[in-house]
């Protein structure tokens, strides 16, 4: 059984509050690991990404997501067979299951849509950097007012 004390963590750095308690959660959730339903994670672009999800037998009404403070929350809701009593399993390996599977996203990730074909559910994700956070470029004057070009300066 693995555990982490990250009590260190928070004595020593003020303001980390959200990474710290973002180091707890995934602790916790490695103790208890649900495998249901398989995801995979893709790097599609610099900052454009996607979560592919095995959602064998569910339909687009039995599915929900939603994104609430930078966690995005994948529901799975299966209806009640009306024939269920009719049929009669030598062997029932696919799973229909209710589930809950939660994904921690970071800063400034949004979801940009969601798909479901052939039993996988495609969830589209960008990373949108506000210009304000951007680095940015800053001219260099000199003491006699010109204005001085970075390139340029370098270049010498």
């Amino acid at each position: 059984m693995r555990t982490f004390d990250f009590s260190p963590l928070y004595r020593s750095t003020v303001g980390f509050d959200h990474l710290s308690s973002l180091l707890d959660a995934v602790a916790q959730r490695d103790a208890n690991v649900n495998a249901y339903p398989p995801y995979n994670i893709e790097l599609l672009d610099k900052d454009s990404y996607q979560i592919t999800m095995a959602v064998a037998g569910f339909v687009e009404d039995e599915l929900e997501l939603q994104t609430e403070k930078q966690v995005l929350t994948v529901k799975g809701t299966k209806a009640p067979e009306q024939t269920a009593g009719d049929r009669k399993y030598l062997h029932q390996g696919i799973a229909a299951r209710n589930f809950e599977r939660r994904f921690n996203l970071a800063d400034h990730v949004e979801v940009t849509g969601a798909k479901l074909t052939n039993g996988l559910l495609y969830i589209n994700l960008v990373r949108k950097i506000p210009e304000a956070m951007k680095p940015k470029k800053i001219a260099i004057t000199s003491a006699q007012g010109k204005l001085i070009d970075v390139d340029k300066r370098d270049a010498a």
